[in-house]
C-alpha cells in the first residue's frame, strides 16, 4: 500500500522491501548483464549499423531510469502502516465507485500511488481529477470532478476499505 504526498511516498514496510529489493538487483546483477550485453556487441565490430548494440544501450538507459525512479521513491519513503478503517476515502484506501450514481456503471481502485502496489487494480493519484473528487467523502456519498474536457462528472462513493496488499 501506497500513499503520496507532494514531498512523501507512503509506504508499507512491504511495499518498502519489495522497492528495496528490486533497487539491488537492478544496481547489481541486472547492471552487470547489460554492461556485459554492451561489451559483447561492442566486439562484433561497426557500432552504427550494429542492432545489438543499439539495444543494449537502449536496455541500459531504462534500467538507470527505474534506478533513479526507486532511488528517489525510497530517499521521500516514510514506511508506515496501512490506515485505519474510518470509511474515509483517503490515500491507502480501495474506493469503489458507481458513475452517475448507477450501480451497473462501476469502477474499483486504489487511491494512492502504484509503486508497491501488486496486481491489476487501477490506481488514481489523490491529486488526480477523480482522487480529489472523492478524498473526504463516504460510502453513500456524491462526489463530482472536473474532466479533462472541462465537464463535470458525477460518482457515488460505494464502498471504501483499507487496500491490504
Amino acid at each position: 500500500m501506497t500513499q503520496t504526498s507532494d514531498n512523501v511516498t507512503w509506504l508499507t514496510q512491504a511495499a518498502y522491501d519489495q522497492l528495496r529489493a528490486e533497487l539491488e538487483h537492478l544496481s547489481g546483477p541486472a547492471r552487470a548483464e547489460i554492461v556485459a550485453k554492451i561489451e559483447e556487441a561492442r566486439q562484433e565490430g561497426d557500432l552504427k549499423e550494429n542492432a545489438g548494440y543499439h539495444a543494449a544501450r537502449e536496455d541500459q538507459g531504462k534500467l538507470e531510469l527505474r534506478i533513479r525512479q526507486l532511488n528517489q521513491i525510497l530517499e521521500t519513503a516514510k514506511v508506515g502502516e496501512a490506515p485505519a478503517d474510518t470509511g474515509v476515502v483517503a490515500p491507502g484506501m480501495v474506493v469503489t465507485i458507481a458513475f452517475d450514481g448507477d450501480p451497473d456503471d462501476t469502477m474499483t481502485f486504489l487511491l494512492g500511488s502504484r509503486e508497491g502496489v501488486a496486481g491489476d487494480l487501477e490506481t488514481y493519484s489523490p491529486q488526480s481529477p477523480l482522487g480529489s473528487g472523492v478524498a473526504g467523502k463516504r460510502r453513500g456519498d456524491d462526489a463530482t470532478y472536473e474532466l479533462p474536457n472541462g465537464r463535470t462528472a458525477k460518482v457515488k462513493v460505494l464502498d471504501v476499505k483499507p487496500y491490504q496488499g
